[in-house]
Formats: structure tokens, C-alpha cells, sequence
């Protein structure tokens, strides 16, 4: 396994992302992750909710977490979205975020695209899942790899 997934960013790139997570979170209930591997076996879109599952970003309270899945090799992202976020929004929900990271990504401005999508989703979630004064961090903010 190369370390092609250690090197896509460094670690205060990483950093200034996990801090968009954690300021992303402050405005609403749901939960956001960023998943990085170097390349997507089949389709991904299902390696996105088998993560989901994984991460166990599916037990959140309100069914509120969104995983943004990125296969280095592949040039793909998936923004994959919990049922109950997925219940509430119009159909394109996440296409203007989708379209926003992409722009960057074609840069190859990788940290400013994954800042900008989180960013983009807590602001989106707010919509649906103001923060409230009971909420807890429900999972870590930390980057995961594969």
C-alpha cells in the first residue's frame, strides 16, 4: 500500500479541516466526516454508505451525519447524507456543494474543496438541525483513511 493517502495532505491541511468540521458542527446537530482512500473498489457510492456503516455514522440521534467519501486514484467524491437528512431535502440538496468542491478539486486545491464541502454541508444542515443545547459531538472529527 503506498502512502499516497498519507501524502494527499499534510498534516496542517488536515488540520485546518478537522477545525472546519469542528466549526461546521457548532451551528447544528449533525455530524460531519471526511473518509480518504486512494482508490474506490466497485461503485462509490456504495463504498461511501459501507463506510457510513463502518464509521458507525449511522447511529446519530436524528439520523443526521454526512460523510464525504474521496478516492484519491479515482478522482471521485461521494457527499452521502443519513436518512434523515435525506427525508427533509429537496432532490439537489447537495449538488451545489458537490459543484463547489469539484471546482476546487479540478485546481487541484484538494484542503480548500474539502473546507469548503464541509462548510458548505454544516451550513446546509443548519436548515434542517439547528444546534441545540443538548447536543453532543456525537463522532470524532478526526480524518478517517483507507
Amino acid at each position: 500500500m503506498s502512502n499516497k493517502v498519507e501524502d494527499f495532505l499534510t498534516a496542517e491541511e488536515e488540520q485546518d479541516i478537522v477545525e472546519a468540521i469542528r466549526v461546521a458542527e457548532l451551528n447544528t446537530s449533525g455530524e460531519i466526516r471526511v473518509h480518504i482512500e486512494k482508490s474506490c473498489k466497485g461503485d462509490a457510492t456504495n463504498r461511501a454508505l459501507e463506510l457510513f456503516h463502518t464509521l458507525k455514522m449511522d447511529n446519530t440521534k436524528l439520523q443526521n451525519a454526512v460523510l464525504i467519501y474521496l478516492a484519491i486514484e479515482d478522482k471521485t467524491f461521494v457527499i452521502y447524507g443519513d436518512k434523515g437528512i435525506n427525508d427533509v431535502v429537496e432532490k439537489d440538496f447537495w449538488d451545489t456543494t458537490k459543484n463547489l468542491m469539484q471546482s476546487h478539486f479540478k485546481q487541484g486545491k484538494f484542503k480548500q474543496g474539502l473546507i469548503d464541502g464541509v462548510l458548505k454541508s454544516g451550513e446546509q444542515l443548519k436548515t434542517y438541525f439547528p444546534y441545540s443545547d443538548f447536543d453532543s459531538n456525537e463522532l470524532t472529527n478526526e480524518i478517517s483513511k483507507g
